[in-house]
Protein backbone atom coordinates (compact mmCIF):
# COMPACT_ATOMS: atom_id res chain seq x y z
CA UNK A 1 0.00 0.00 0.00
CA UNK A 2 1.59 3.07 -0.47
CA UNK A 3 -0.06 6.29 0.73
CA UNK A 4 0.42 10.24 0.30
CA UNK A 5 -0.94 13.23 1.77
CA UNK A 6 -0.15 17.01 0.19
CA UNK A 7 -0.90 20.07 2.76
CA UNK A 8 -2.94 18.87 4.70
CA UNK A 9 -4.56 20.68 7.77
CA UNK A 10 -1.79 19.47 10.13
CA UNK A 11 0.91 20.86 7.84
CA UNK A 12 -0.60 24.10 8.14
CA UNK A 13 -0.73 24.00 11.58
CA UNK A 14 2.58 23.17 11.92
CA UNK A 15 3.64 25.91 9.32
CA UNK A 16 1.31 28.90 11.15
CA UNK A 17 2.00 27.74 15.12
CA UNK A 18 2.22 30.67 17.14
CA UNK A 19 1.53 33.18 14.22
CA UNK A 20 -1.99 33.06 13.31
CA UNK A 21 -1.79 36.73 12.30
CA UNK A 22 0.55 36.19 9.64
CA UNK A 23 -1.32 32.99 8.38
CA UNK A 24 -4.63 35.03 8.28
CA UNK A 25 -7.75 32.92 7.83
CA UNK A 26 -5.97 29.94 6.69
CA UNK A 27 -6.66 27.54 9.11
CA UNK A 28 -10.21 28.45 8.77
CA UNK A 29 -10.35 27.30 5.38
CA UNK A 30 -10.95 23.22 4.86
CA UNK A 31 -8.58 21.36 2.64
CA UNK A 32 -9.95 20.38 -0.55
CA UNK A 33 -9.66 16.45 -0.19
CA UNK A 34 -9.17 14.28 -3.10
CA UNK A 35 -9.37 10.67 -2.58
CA UNK A 36 -7.41 7.82 -5.49
CA UNK A 37 -6.88 4.38 -5.85
CA UNK A 38 -4.53 3.16 -8.70
CA UNK A 39 -2.72 0.49 -9.97
CA UNK A 40 0.88 2.10 -8.65
CA UNK A 41 2.16 -1.57 -8.55
CA UNK A 42 1.46 -5.22 -9.95
CA UNK A 43 0.62 -5.91 -13.62
CA UNK A 44 -1.10 -2.61 -14.20
CA UNK A 45 1.62 -0.45 -12.54
CA UNK A 46 2.19 1.07 -16.36
CA UNK A 47 -1.02 2.33 -15.78
CA UNK A 48 -1.47 3.56 -12.14
CA UNK A 49 2.17 4.64 -11.84
CA UNK A 50 1.96 7.62 -14.24
CA UNK A 51 -1.41 8.44 -12.92
CA UNK A 52 -0.35 8.69 -9.45
CA UNK A 53 2.87 11.19 -10.27
CA UNK A 54 0.49 13.16 -12.41
CA UNK A 55 -1.56 13.69 -9.05
CA UNK A 56 0.78 14.85 -7.25
CA UNK A 57 3.05 16.52 -9.75
CA UNK A 58 -0.44 18.57 -10.16
CA UNK A 59 -1.57 18.92 -6.90
CA UNK A 60 1.58 20.49 -5.67
CA UNK A 61 1.24 22.51 -8.31
CA UNK A 62 -2.32 23.46 -7.75
CA UNK A 63 -1.28 24.29 -4.30
CA UNK A 64 1.65 26.41 -4.65
CA UNK A 65 -0.44 28.39 -7.00
CA UNK A 66 -2.60 29.15 -3.90
CA UNK A 67 -5.15 26.69 -4.34
CA UNK A 68 -8.50 26.52 -5.94
CA UNK A 69 -11.14 29.01 -4.65
CA UNK A 70 -9.00 29.86 -1.74
CA UNK A 71 -8.24 26.19 -0.46
CA UNK A 72 -5.18 23.99 -1.19
CA UNK A 73 -5.79 20.51 -2.05
CA UNK A 74 -5.03 16.84 0.24
CA UNK A 75 -4.39 13.93 -2.10
CA UNK A 76 -4.65 11.04 -0.47
CA UNK A 77 -3.53 7.97 -2.72
CA UNK A 78 -3.36 3.94 -1.97
CA UNK A 79 -2.12 1.58 -4.23
CA UNK A 80 -4.96 -1.04 -5.09
CA UNK A 81 -2.08 -2.91 -7.16
CA UNK A 82 -4.86 -3.96 -10.29
CA UNK A 83 -7.22 -5.70 -7.16
CA UNK A 84 -10.73 -5.13 -7.25
CA UNK A 85 -10.95 -6.06 -3.69
CA UNK A 86 -8.12 -3.84 -2.88
CA UNK A 87 -9.77 -1.26 -4.61
CA UNK A 88 -13.11 -1.41 -2.85
CA UNK A 89 -11.55 -1.45 0.86
CA UNK A 90 -9.55 1.81 -0.13
CA UNK A 91 -12.53 3.48 -1.58
CA UNK A 92 -14.10 2.70 1.70
CA UNK A 93 -11.57 4.25 3.55
CA UNK A 94 -11.44 7.48 1.05
CA UNK A 95 -15.18 7.97 1.63
CA UNK A 96 -15.65 7.11 5.32
CA UNK A 97 -12.56 7.82 7.00
CA UNK A 98 -10.57 10.12 4.87
CA UNK A 99 -13.65 12.04 4.22
CA UNK A 100 -13.11 12.83 0.88
CA UNK A 101 -15.03 15.23 -1.97
CA UNK A 102 -14.42 13.37 -4.77
CA UNK A 103 -12.80 10.28 -6.14
CA UNK A 104 -10.20 10.34 -9.05
CA UNK A 105 -8.99 6.86 -9.67
CA UNK A 106 -9.64 3.26 -10.79
CA UNK A 107 -6.73 2.35 -12.98
CA UNK A 108 -8.95 -0.87 -14.49
CA UNK A 109 -12.72 -1.34 -15.20
CA UNK A 110 -12.63 -4.22 -12.66
CA UNK A 111 -11.51 -1.62 -9.67
CA UNK A 112 -13.85 0.95 -11.29
CA UNK A 113 -16.62 -1.47 -11.11
CA UNK A 114 -16.08 -2.75 -8.05
CA UNK A 115 -16.21 0.93 -6.34
CA UNK A 116 -18.93 2.30 -8.27
CA UNK A 117 -21.51 0.88 -5.94
CA UNK A 118 -19.88 2.47 -2.82
CA UNK A 119 -19.24 6.09 -5.22
CA UNK A 120 -23.50 6.00 -5.94
CA UNK A 121 -24.80 4.62 -2.31
CA UNK A 122 -22.52 7.39 -0.56
CA UNK A 123 -23.29 10.26 -3.18
CA UNK A 124 -19.42 10.84 -3.53
CA UNK A 125 -18.47 12.04 -7.76
CA UNK A 126 -16.40 9.94 -8.92
CA UNK A 127 -14.21 10.12 -12.25
CA UNK A 128 -12.81 7.05 -13.44
CA UNK A 129 -9.10 6.64 -15.07
CA UNK A 130 -10.69 3.13 -16.69
CA UNK A 131 -11.50 2.87 -20.31
CA UNK A 132 -15.01 0.08 -20.28
CA UNK A 133 -17.93 1.70 -21.55
CA UNK A 134 -19.78 -0.21 -19.32
CA UNK A 135 -18.38 2.41 -16.46
CA UNK A 136 -20.96 5.32 -17.98
CA UNK A 137 -23.21 3.00 -19.74
CA UNK A 138 -26.30 2.78 -18.41
CA UNK A 139 -25.49 6.41 -17.17
CA UNK A 140 -24.58 6.34 -12.70
CA UNK A 141 -25.54 8.98 -11.22
CA UNK A 142 -22.45 10.06 -9.53
CA UNK A 143 -19.73 7.97 -11.75
CA UNK A 144 -17.58 10.02 -14.37
CA UNK A 145 -15.28 8.92 -16.47
CA UNK A 146 -11.59 10.65 -18.73
CA UNK A 147 -10.62 8.24 -21.27
CA UNK A 148 -11.77 6.82 -24.44
CA UNK A 149 -14.54 3.94 -24.18
CA UNK A 150 -13.40 0.46 -25.85
CA UNK A 151 -16.28 1.02 -28.13
CA UNK A 152 -14.85 4.31 -29.62
CA UNK A 153 -11.57 1.89 -30.19
CA UNK A 154 -13.56 -0.62 -32.22
CA UNK A 155 -14.90 2.50 -34.56
CA UNK A 156 -11.47 4.60 -34.81
CA UNK A 157 -10.08 1.23 -36.18
CA UNK A 158 -13.24 -0.12 -38.20
CA UNK A 159 -13.51 3.65 -39.38
CA UNK A 160 -9.53 3.51 -40.77
CA UNK A 161 -9.94 -0.20 -41.90
CA UNK A 162 -12.94 1.04 -44.43
CA UNK A 163 -10.36 3.63 -45.44
CA UNK A 164 -8.02 0.95 -46.34
CA UNK A 165 -10.66 -1.03 -47.88
CA UNK A 166 -9.97 -3.81 -45.08
CA UNK A 167 -13.63 -5.75 -44.21
CA UNK A 168 -12.59 -9.16 -43.40
CA UNK A 169 -11.03 -9.23 -39.95
CA UNK A 170 -9.76 -11.34 -36.84
CA UNK A 171 -10.03 -10.73 -33.04
CA UNK A 172 -7.95 -11.86 -30.89
CA UNK A 173 -8.29 -10.76 -27.24
CA UNK A 174 -7.04 -11.49 -23.62
CA UNK A 175 -9.13 -12.58 -20.27
CA UNK A 176 -9.19 -8.91 -18.44
CA UNK A 177 -12.24 -6.88 -17.61
CA UNK A 178 -11.26 -4.36 -20.57
CA UNK A 179 -10.12 -7.01 -22.83
CA UNK A 180 -13.09 -8.75 -22.69
CA UNK A 181 -15.57 -6.07 -23.25
CA UNK A 182 -13.95 -4.63 -25.80
CA UNK A 183 -13.81 -7.66 -27.73
CA UNK A 184 -17.99 -7.53 -26.82
CA UNK A 185 -18.07 -4.07 -27.93
CA UNK A 186 -16.14 -4.73 -31.66
CA UNK A 187 -18.31 -7.58 -31.82
CA UNK A 188 -21.47 -5.32 -31.42
CA UNK A 189 -20.44 -2.30 -33.39
CA UNK A 190 -18.84 -4.49 -36.60
CA UNK A 191 -22.01 -4.86 -38.60
CA UNK A 192 -22.30 -1.19 -38.59
CA UNK A 193 -18.84 -0.61 -40.37
CA UNK A 194 -19.42 -3.61 -42.79
CA UNK A 195 -16.99 -5.36 -41.04
CA UNK A 196 -17.00 -9.44 -41.04
CA UNK A 197 -15.30 -11.05 -38.33
CA UNK A 198 -14.11 -14.28 -39.55
CA UNK A 199 -11.99 -15.59 -36.46
CA UNK A 200 -12.26 -15.06 -32.76
CA UNK A 201 -9.59 -16.14 -30.30
CA UNK A 202 -8.65 -15.29 -26.91
CA UNK A 203 -5.55 -15.75 -24.25
CA UNK A 204 -5.12 -16.09 -20.54
CA UNK A 205 -3.75 -13.24 -18.37
CA UNK A 206 -0.74 -15.83 -17.48
CA UNK A 207 -0.04 -16.64 -21.14
CA UNK A 208 3.24 -15.93 -22.59
CA UNK A 209 2.83 -17.22 -26.37
CA UNK A 210 0.19 -16.94 -28.85
CA UNK A 211 1.13 -18.32 -31.39
CA UNK A 212 -0.96 -21.15 -31.72
CA UNK A 213 -3.98 -18.76 -31.33
CA UNK A 214 -2.12 -16.43 -33.83
CA UNK A 215 -1.06 -19.70 -36.29
CA UNK A 216 -5.21 -20.26 -36.24
CA UNK A 217 -5.91 -17.11 -37.63
CA UNK A 218 -3.49 -16.94 -40.05
CA UNK A 219 -4.54 -20.29 -41.25
CA UNK A 220 -8.47 -18.51 -41.77
CA UNK A 221 -9.25 -17.70 -45.21
CA UNK A 222 -10.01 -14.22 -46.34
CA UNK A 223 -8.73 -12.59 -42.76
CA UNK A 224 -7.41 -9.15 -44.25
CA UNK A 225 -6.14 -7.39 -40.82
CA UNK A 226 -6.10 -8.25 -37.36
CA UNK A 227 -7.20 -6.86 -34.25
CA UNK A 228 -6.03 -7.61 -30.74
CA UNK A 229 -8.19 -6.44 -28.48
CA UNK A 230 -6.21 -6.07 -24.71
CA UNK A 231 -4.06 -4.62 -22.76
CA UNK A 232 -0.62 -5.00 -20.47
CA UNK A 233 1.86 -7.28 -21.64
CA UNK A 234 -0.25 -9.36 -24.07
CA UNK A 235 -0.19 -7.07 -26.69
CA UNK A 236 2.83 -6.81 -26.75
CA UNK A 237 3.72 -10.96 -26.80
CA UNK A 238 0.82 -10.92 -29.92
CA UNK A 239 2.86 -8.46 -31.65
CA UNK A 240 6.05 -10.51 -31.00
CA UNK A 241 4.53 -13.81 -31.47
CA UNK A 242 2.88 -12.08 -35.20
CA UNK A 243 5.54 -11.57 -36.53
CA UNK A 244 7.72 -14.51 -35.49
CA UNK A 245 5.34 -17.04 -37.41
CA UNK A 246 5.31 -14.40 -40.45
CA UNK A 247 1.94 -12.68 -40.47
CA UNK A 248 1.66 -9.84 -42.90
CA UNK A 249 -1.72 -8.96 -42.55
CA UNK A 250 -2.14 -5.00 -40.90
CA UNK A 251 -2.19 -5.55 -36.99
CA UNK A 252 -4.29 -3.21 -34.87
CA UNK A 253 -4.35 -2.59 -30.92
CA UNK A 254 -6.13 -1.34 -28.55
CA UNK A 255 -5.83 2.32 -26.81
CA UNK A 256 -4.70 0.01 -23.41
CA UNK A 257 -1.25 0.07 -25.07
CA UNK A 258 -0.79 3.93 -26.16
CA UNK A 259 2.36 4.47 -24.29
CA UNK A 260 6.24 3.83 -25.21
CA UNK A 261 6.54 0.77 -23.09
CA UNK A 262 4.64 -1.31 -25.36
CA UNK A 263 6.59 -0.62 -28.23
CA UNK A 264 9.50 -0.94 -25.51
CA UNK A 265 7.96 -4.48 -25.09
CA UNK A 266 7.18 -5.35 -29.10
CA UNK A 267 10.73 -4.53 -30.44
CA UNK A 268 10.70 -4.46 -33.85
CA UNK A 269 7.55 -6.43 -34.23
CA UNK A 270 5.69 -3.16 -33.57
CA UNK A 271 6.99 -1.50 -36.85
CA UNK A 272 3.37 -0.81 -39.06
CA UNK A 273 0.85 -1.56 -35.78
CA UNK A 274 -1.89 0.84 -35.48
CA UNK A 275 -3.70 2.12 -32.58
CA UNK A 276 -6.29 5.01 -31.67
CA UNK A 277 -5.01 7.23 -29.16
CA UNK A 278 -5.17 11.36 -27.57
CA UNK A 279 -3.19 13.65 -29.40
CA UNK A 280 -0.50 13.61 -26.70
CA UNK A 281 1.46 10.77 -27.95
CA UNK A 282 2.09 13.23 -30.61
CA UNK A 283 2.06 16.38 -29.13
CA UNK A 284 4.94 17.69 -30.74
CA UNK A 285 3.76 16.95 -34.18
CA UNK A 286 0.67 18.79 -33.77
CA UNK A 287 -0.16 21.56 -35.96
CA UNK A 288 -0.22 25.05 -33.79
CA UNK A 289 -3.97 25.31 -35.13
CA UNK A 290 -4.62 22.07 -32.78
CA UNK A 291 -7.29 23.14 -30.26
CA UNK A 292 -5.27 20.41 -27.85
CA UNK A 293 -1.72 22.08 -28.69
CA UNK A 294 -0.79 23.94 -25.92
CA UNK A 295 -2.27 21.65 -23.36
CA UNK A 296 -1.30 18.76 -24.55
CA UNK A 297 2.85 20.27 -25.28
CA UNK A 298 2.49 21.64 -21.76
CA UNK A 299 1.60 18.65 -19.60
CA UNK A 300 4.28 16.70 -22.08
CA UNK A 301 6.77 19.07 -20.32
CA UNK A 302 5.55 19.65 -17.12
CA UNK A 303 5.91 15.24 -17.11
CA UNK A 304 8.98 14.71 -18.58
CA UNK A 305 10.65 17.35 -16.33
CA UNK A 306 9.83 16.53 -13.28
CA UNK A 307 10.24 12.28 -14.31
CA UNK A 308 12.58 12.54 -16.56
CA UNK A 309 10.07 9.75 -18.62
CA UNK A 310 8.30 9.34 -21.65
CA UNK A 311 4.65 10.59 -21.15
CA UNK A 312 1.53 8.14 -21.92
CA UNK A 313 -2.02 8.61 -21.96
CA UNK A 314 -2.74 6.99 -18.38
CA UNK A 315 -1.27 9.68 -16.89
CA UNK A 316 -2.85 12.17 -19.13
CA UNK A 317 -6.20 10.88 -17.78
CA UNK A 318 -5.20 11.56 -14.35
CA UNK A 319 -4.80 14.79 -15.11
CA UNK A 320 -7.83 15.50 -17.02
CA UNK A 321 -9.43 13.67 -14.46
CA UNK A 322 -8.30 16.07 -11.30
CA UNK A 323 -8.24 19.18 -13.70
CA UNK A 324 -12.58 18.40 -14.52
CA UNK A 325 -12.89 17.64 -10.56
CA UNK A 326 -11.33 21.17 -9.76
CA UNK A 327 -12.99 22.57 -12.53
CA UNK A 328 -16.25 21.55 -11.03
CA UNK A 329 -15.62 22.50 -7.73
CA UNK A 330 -14.83 26.05 -9.13
CA UNK A 331 -17.86 26.42 -10.69
CA UNK A 332 -19.85 24.58 -7.12
CA UNK A 333 -18.22 27.25 -5.39
CA UNK A 334 -17.13 24.36 -2.99
CA UNK A 335 -17.40 21.38 -1.90
CA UNK A 336 -21.13 20.13 -1.79
CA UNK A 337 -20.89 16.70 -3.19
CA UNK A 338 -24.54 17.73 -4.75
CA UNK A 339 -23.37 20.68 -6.55
CA UNK A 340 -20.34 19.42 -7.59
CA UNK A 341 -21.81 16.51 -9.05
CA UNK A 342 -24.03 18.73 -10.85
CA UNK A 343 -21.03 20.83 -12.13
CA UNK A 344 -19.11 17.75 -13.53
CA UNK A 345 -22.41 16.92 -15.22
CA UNK A 346 -22.48 20.46 -16.64
CA UNK A 347 -19.16 20.63 -18.09
CA UNK A 348 -18.57 21.96 -21.75
CA UNK A 349 -15.86 22.76 -24.06
CA UNK A 350 -12.88 21.53 -21.41
CA UNK A 351 -9.92 21.13 -23.54
CA UNK A 352 -7.56 18.15 -21.85
CA UNK A 353 -4.95 15.77 -22.79
CA UNK A 354 -8.12 13.45 -24.08
CA UNK A 355 -9.88 15.64 -26.26
CA UNK A 356 -12.63 18.31 -25.87
CA UNK A 357 -15.09 17.72 -23.38
CA UNK A 358 -19.10 18.17 -23.20
CA UNK A 359 -20.39 16.39 -20.58
CA UNK A 360 -24.61 16.19 -20.33
CA UNK A 361 -26.78 14.11 -18.62
CA UNK A 362 -26.83 11.31 -21.27
CA UNK A 363 -23.23 11.62 -21.17
CA UNK A 364 -20.87 11.39 -18.33
CA UNK A 365 -17.86 11.06 -20.02
CA UNK A 366 -17.88 13.79 -23.28
CA UNK A 367 -15.83 12.87 -25.55
CA UNK A 368 -16.46 11.47 -29.51
CA UNK A 369 -14.60 10.05 -32.14
CA UNK A 370 -12.33 13.07 -33.12
CA UNK A 371 -11.38 12.93 -29.55
CA UNK A 372 -9.15 9.64 -30.89
CA UNK A 373 -6.26 10.05 -33.46
CA UNK A 374 -4.93 6.81 -35.90
CA UNK A 375 -1.39 6.32 -34.67
CA UNK A 376 1.26 4.11 -36.35
CA UNK A 377 4.66 3.00 -35.18
CA UNK A 378 7.31 4.36 -37.55
CA UNK A 379 10.74 3.27 -36.37
CA UNK A 380 9.98 2.80 -32.84
CA UNK A 381 8.32 6.10 -32.54
CA UNK A 382 4.54 6.45 -32.78
CA UNK A 383 3.34 8.56 -36.12
CA UNK A 384 0.15 10.17 -37.05
CA UNK A 385 -1.96 8.52 -39.49
CA UNK A 386 -3.14 11.48 -42.40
Amino acid sequence: MRFRLLATAAAQLAACAGIFTACGGALAQEPIRVGAFLSVTGGAAFLGDPEQKTLELYAERVNAAGGVLGRKLQLTVYDSAGDAEKARTFAKRLIEQDKVDVLVGGSTTGETMAVVPLAEQAGVPFVSLAGAVVIIEPVKKWVFKTPHTDRMACEKIFVDMQARKLSKVALISGAGGFDKSMRGECLKVAPKYRIEVLADETYGAADTDMTAQLTKIKGTAGVQAVLNAGFGQGPAIVTRNYKQIGLALPLYQSHGVASKEFIKLAGDAAEGVRLPAAALLVADVLPDSDAQKKVVVDYKRAYEGRYKSEVSTFGGHAYDGLMLALEAVKKAGGTDKAKVRDALEGIKGYVGTGGVVNMSAQDHMGLDLTAFRMLEVRKGDWTLVK
